[in-house]
């Protein structure tokens, strides 16, 4: 089965039997190399997303987790038109999103929000609270200006914060306070779907929890579906229904979390979740560990076939000449080899690593 034939989520699943939200196909963002000289020629693209497909189903959260510079927050901004994609199709509700301008985007923009990963950076530091989280609200024309007070009042009470600090500057609160803020504005046009980009990892461990607990509570109560970028397993597996794994710009294996974490098939997902700290000495002290050899290749110059060859332990230790010869020359397809979900590998085998 192809990745362009995901299946519906299992009855236990969020949005269970319904047609996807959001549906992306063949996604690809390149960013141009310009070379020397005076005419500043194209020499080259960085590959930062090549080709990807998912599914977000009504009131799901998928993950998706890699390594820093693999191209996550960029299939996140892709996908919301604020970088425009290079190739592929993004289908929110049916509707191609890939390829309209500013004006054609704006009514999409309630429907669509995003979360940035850095709320110190995120929000302008010459605002009051009021006119951050009410600037959406008076550009599409959401309530008359004499409700607008009572409307983001309502909308800091929603993410735990006091509505009498609604005159207050964005250095007046702390990190998770910072955040909780951009939730509130991002929450204000009632969109159905949320683009979390890393919301916790700029936070202190000692308030992650929070607002983790806030988010889901968020989805939950207003039925709305996540996308929820970051690289924290421990966070994806706490608050995703599904999980896409990516590598160098590609979806390398994508499965239900709980899946994912006792049988990832891929021996990248095996190498990511066996580095996840355990706090059980004994289990610890038992289980596989396995550690990647060399650097991440540049996303400018991909290795031919499999991307991740280059640091797989299997193509090291564990193939013959034939088998390897496959993996230099052919990409493998995602698609699921027995498995029980897809993975792209041409030799996945599902491995439990307790």
């Amino acid at each position: 089965m192809t990745s362009t034939e995901t299946p519906a989520p299992e009855a236990r699943r969020r949005g269970a039997g319904a047609e996807p939200v959001l549906v992306v196909r063949g996604l690809e963002k390149y960013f141009p190399i310009k070379g020397g000289g005076l005419l500043r020629r194209t020499v080259g693209h960085i590959k930062a997303v090549d080709g990807i497909d998912l599914d977000l189903f009504p009131g799901e959260t998928l993950g998706l987790v890699g390594e820093s510079g693999c191209g996550k927050s960029t299939t996140g901004r892709a996908i919301l038109n604020l970088q425009p994609a290079t190739a592929g199709s993004v289908k929110y509700n049916g509707r191609e999103l890939t390829g309209l301008n500013r004006s054609q985007m704006r009514p999409l923009r309630r429907e669509i929000q995003i979360v940035f990963q850095d709320p110190y950076a995120s929000l302008n530091p010459r605002l009051p609270v009021l006119d951050i989280v009410g600037e959406p609200l008076i550009i599409h024309k959401v309530v008359p200006k004499a409700q607008l007070r009572d409307r983001v009042n309502e909308l800091l009470k929603i993410v735990g914060l006091n509505p009498e600090h609604n005159n207050r500057y964005p250095h007046e609160f702390s990190g998770g306070q910072r955040q909780r803020i951009g939730i509130a504005r991002a929450l204000a046009l009632e969109p159905k779907v949320l683009i979390l980009d890393e919301p916790v990892s700029a936070l202190d461990v000692s308030i992650q929890a929070g607002v983790v607990n806030l988010l889901e509570d968020l989805r939950d109560r207003l039925g709305l579906s996540y996308l929820f970028i970051a690289h924290d397993l421990s966070v994806v597996r706490h608050t995703s229904d599904r999980v896409a794994v990516m590598y160098l710009g590609k979806i390398v294996e994508i499965a239900d979390t709980d899946d994912l974490f006792d049988r990832p098939a891929h021996p990248y997902t095996q190498a990511l979740l066996s580095a996840i700290p355990i706090p059980d000495p004994q289990r610890e002290r038992a289980r596989r560990r396995i550690l990647l050899t060399g650097d991440v290749p540049s996303p400018a110059n991909p290795p031919s076939g499999c991307r991740f060859r280059t640091r797989c332990f299997k193509f090291a230790n564990q193939l013959d000449d034939d088998q390897r010869e496959k993996c230099v020359n052919s990409d493998p397809p995602l698609i699921d080899r027995g498995n029980g979900h897809p993975s792209a590998c041409h030799y996945a085998e599902a491995m439990t690593l307790l």
